[in-house]
């Protein structure tokens, strides 16, 4: 691994060639904080798939991309006088030491939880009116829900047990299925999203990341749906000539090689 010394000359290098194409390519001057924004969240969900994927590799290479993304944002900054890529270490930097009095104070804590704890107290001190209002609006549903309830239970308004959280994925389950028997599709709507919740806080009691194991699954099901393709096309068969039963035999194949 690299000094400190190199790390910091690493950074110094992907600075200056900020400043370069910042001067002098036509694409780069052009870009602005807006402009870059897709981009942004391009780059940070192909990061995502790198960590699922357990890509060290192309792990490095996609923090490359956002860690040029930050720097580019705050080269922006820098020619509208607002900020620099030093204001933006030095302001993480303060934000870190004032959420962890625990390591830069004298306040003592017992395990994680705790840490949580006080963590979203001190954001309510810094003026936060609500818990909840750090939660982008533009978060994806299944992540927006997990991080909702992550900080509520971060002030104590939270099950005690796994169990109730399951007895209350049970009773939504029962008002879903209520509601499809009688056909009111507004509230088939309304009742399936209680049981998405419900499902989303319980995998927070049992340690799943629902965002996580649900990417998992999408993998999963497209690797075990494309061999399915190739094995059908392999024998010269189109599937949509094909029964579900003959297709399941090579997802039941597929099995083998996806699990």
């Amino acid at each position: 691994m690299n000094s400190r010394k190199e790390q910091l000359a690493a950074f110094n290098r992907l600075l200056d060639i900020m400043d370069d194409l910042r001067e002098k390519c036509p694409w780069d001057k052009k870009q602005t904080l807006e402009s870059l924004r897709h981009l942004t969240i391009e780059e940070t969900y192909e990061l995502a798939d790198a960590i699922l994927d357990n890509d060290l590799q192309e792990i490095k290479k996609e923090l490359g991309d956002v860690l040029l993304h930050i720097i580019f944002y705050a080269k922006i900054g820098s020619e509208k006088n607002a900020f620099d890529i030093a204001d933006v270490a030095n302001s993480i930097s303060d934000k870190l030491i004032d959420r962890h009095p625990h390591i830069y104070g004298d306040v003592k804590v017992e395990n994680e939880e705790d840490v949580k704890r006080n963590w979203e107290q001190l954001k309510l001190k810094e003026g936060n009116k609500s818990v909840l209002e750090g939660v982008p609006k533009s978060l994806p549903a299944v992540v927006k829900a997990n991080r909702i309830q992550d900080k509520v239970a971060g002030v104590g308004f939270d099950w005690e047990k796994p169990e109730q959280v399951w007895e209350k994925v049970q009773e939504e389950l029962s008002e879903l299925n209520d509601e499809i028997k009688a056909g009111n599709t507004k509230n088939i709507e309304k009742e399936f999203g209680d049981v998405l919740f419900s499902m989303i806080n319980y995998a927070r009691f049992i340690n799943v990341n629902p965002e996580n194991a649900l990417e998992k699954t999408n993998k999963k099901f497209i690797n075990r749906f494309q061999f399915l393709e190739k094995a059908a096309k392999k024998e010269g068969k189109n599937l949509s000539d094909m029964s579900l039963t003959e297709m399941d035999v090579y997802w039941e194949a597929s099995k083998k090689h996806f699990s």
